[in-house]
């Protein structure tokens, strides 16, 4: 491959650099406006043009789908970083915390999202997939230390987040939320001297490919 195919295949940096802006701030101007907050005002946080926001997001579902996805990786990517903290139990309560935290901010983008899932049953796998792996890893190593339950599943404790969190449009709740996975976490410890079973691994769930 010569250098002048590979620059046409991969994206330029100011694009990269572009496209993160405008997820950022679409994130922020959403959060705080809702879904129907002007695109313009997400282009003009960003600095680009609203020319540059319709090339990376044609519709406003796009940009939506995007923000999501993106936040979900970020999840991800913070439970790679915690399986290197020294105490799995409050690496996983600290997973824990921040996808309340990411609940939190998805108040403005709610209605919208639902739609957006309702229509995209790749989305949901794609966020069930990323999500049960990233909790599965700190939950593993949880077992393994012999400081937390095996009887209990990544689903089990994503379906509870998922529970915990449904008042999340009430005054209060995310202060509630926060001391009852304390509680939760706190549960699922195994008491001094106890033998911990192992977790059994359940099949992957299969992926479907986003058509393009």
């Amino acid at each position: 491959m010569d250098d002048h195919t590979d620059q046409i295949r991969k994206p330029r940096a100011d694009a990269v650099r572009n496209r993160e802006r405008v997820l950022e701030a679409a994130k922020l101007v959403f959060n705080a406006g809702g879904p129907e907050a002007s695109l313009e005002a997400v282009a003009k946080r960003a600095g680009v043009g609203i020319g540059t926001l319709y090339r990376h997001f044609p519709t406003r579902e796009d940009l939506f789908e995007a923000v999501y996805r993106r936040e979900v990786e970020q999840l991800s990517e913070l439970a790679e970083q915690l399986k290197n903290a020294k105490d799995p139990v409050d690496a996983l309560r600290r997973w824990l915390r921040s996808n309340v935290e990411f609940v939190a901010t998805k108040k403005g983008m709610s209605a919208a999202l639902a739609l957006t899932f309702q229509s995209s049953s790749e989305l949901a796998a794609f966020s069930m997939d990323r999500l049960t792996k990233a909790i599965g890893s700190l939950l593993d190593r949880a077992v393994a230390a012999g400081q937390m339950r095996g009887d209990v599943s990544p689903e089990d404790l994503l379906r509870t987040l998922v529970g915990m969190c449904y008042m999340h449009d009430q005054p209060g709740w995310q202060s509630s939320v926060l001391r009852m996975l304390d509680v939760f976490v706190d549960g699922l410890r195994v008491p001094p001297g106890a033998t911990v079973k192992a977790r059994t691994a359940r099949p992957a769930r299969p992926v479907v490919k986003r058509k393009r």
